[in-house]
């Protein structure tokens, strides 16, 4: 399954295949849905390589496909 990930207002909305994830008023990552593993990693993923990165002035969409994943 490949997930897309869009952002909604930097470093503190993005949708991931759909669903709202969002800071709660603790600082954490919340959503209200329950993500698959894949939409957990991939999101984790992104969270290192785009949200923590400075360089990055605007957050982008991204998709990520799993490795070993055969499209039929």
């Amino acid at each position: 399954m490949n997930v897309e990930i869009i952002p909604i207002i930097d470093h503190q909305e993005y949708t991931v295949n759909g669903h709202k994830v969002y800071r709660d008023q603790y600082n954490n990552w919340a959503c209200r849905h329950d993500l698959s593993n894949t939409e957990l990693n991939a999101f984790r993923n992104y969270e290192k390589a785009v949200i923590n990165n400075k360089a990055f002035k605007k957050h982008t969409k991204s998709i990520y496909k799993p490795k070993g994943h055969k499209v039929s």
